[in-house]
């Protein structure tokens, strides 16, 4: 019987940060060095509490911070994109029942517009240029949270429909 794919919510439920200290190079980080594997809470958490509205961060400044405030040389660059994303299709799962834009966690600070992350997203990449160009003009985020339309569809848990 095949199981049932996760929710990206029950995805957010990941285990705690933590670091190792790496055998071999990895995703250009170097063998020996620590490598923090943070986890999606810590970075809903980073992007509420450390993020501005009309600022952006990268998501490689996203991630020297976070090895940083762990003491580790590096954070890991594949799971930090992979909770980046759960934290921003949880965030549209949210705006998709009603929330409002300065309610879910700001991800289109981090998430580069035309980005392959953006790309996958269903908010699509001018969702994320809009929440962008809204803020910078000090506009109210909430009402433009539903404008423009999202880009293709997508299932709950990522695959195109």
């Amino acid at each position: 019987m095949p199981r049932i794919p996760k929710t990206w919510r029950q995805k957010m439920a990941a285990q705690p940060p933590h670091t190792v200290t790496l055998d071999k190079a990895f995703a250009g980080v170097p063998a020996g060095a620590r490598l923090l594997i943070s986890c999606p809470q810590e970075i809903e958490a980073f992007l509420r509490t450390h993020t501005r509205p009309g600022d952006t961060l990268s998501i490689q400044e996203l991630r020297r911070r976070l090895a940083q405030a762990h003491g580790a040389d590096a954070a890991c660059p594949v799971s930090t994109s992979i909770f980046l994303r759960t934290v921003s299709e949880t965030a549209w799962d949210d705006i998709e029942q009603g929330a409002t834009a300065s309610a879910i966690a700001p991800f289109w600070r981090v998430v580069e517009p035309g980005s392959p992350l953006a790309r996958k997203l269903r908010c699509g990449s001018d969702w994320i240029v809009h929440q962008r160009a809204a803020e910078a003009m000090g506009a109210m985020v909430d009402a433009v949270a539903a404008s423009p339309q999202p880009g293709p569809s997508r299932s709950h848990h990522g695959e195109q429909s």
